[in-house]
């Protein structure tokens, strides 16, 4: 099975901001389902049953208290000229919060032989550009500011991603909730 932890955007205004932002924005690209919005904190990639336990046993471990995520501006990557995802970020505290759960995930992980493949940056992937399409700059601009409200992170899922050709499919394998 193919997994990662995330943390979930579950707040509906914040959801039907994104979704707003997704039509104002005229790409040929694909939108990311709102369902589907989330922090990726570790992609874990493909894992057998027997690991599944072994990653379940080790994120149970991970105590943190809850904490707010302000999201607000945007950004792609790896360039404007060259987009292949555009994202929404967030503000520098929660932007912090969420890197210090990652690192967490990264510690009882990293035993287990899972290492990030690139370092955290606190985002919520939007679009996914599957075809080449021209430089974004002028249209992005547009947004570079926006804010898209507030959610109060209180758990993170270990979560399985089925790859299908209408887009992944997932499902939540284990929920860790914060300390009071």
């Amino acid at each position: 099975m193919r997994v990662f932890v995330a943390v979930e955007i579950s707040n509906k205004e914040v959801i039907s901001l994104i979704k707003k932002f997704q039509s104002e924005l005229n790409l040929k690209a694909k939108p990311v389902e709102p369902q589907n919005l989330h922090f990726t904190l570790q992609f874990l990639g493909e894992i057998t049953e027997e690991v599944s336990k072994e990653i379940r046993n080790a994120l149970k471990t991970i105590q943190f208290s809850s904490f707010k995520v302000n999201f607000k501006g945007t950004g792609v990557f790896p360039k404007m000229k060259f987009p292949r995802v555009i994202w929404i970020g967030t503000d520098n505290v929660g932007a912090n919060a969420l890197t210090d759960l990652a690192n967490k995930v990264q510690q009882v992980l990293s035993p287990l032989g899972f290492t990030p493949d690139k370092p955290f940056k606190s985002h919520i992937t939007v679009f996914r550009i599957k075809n080449k399409i021209s430089d974004i700059s002028r249209e992005m601009e547009k947004f570079g500011t926006n804010e898209f409200g507030s959610q109060i992170i209180t758990n993170f899922k270990l979560k399985q991603s089925v790859l299908t050709p209408q887009g992944p499919v997932y499902s939540d394998i284990e929920e860790i909730k914060s300390k009071p």
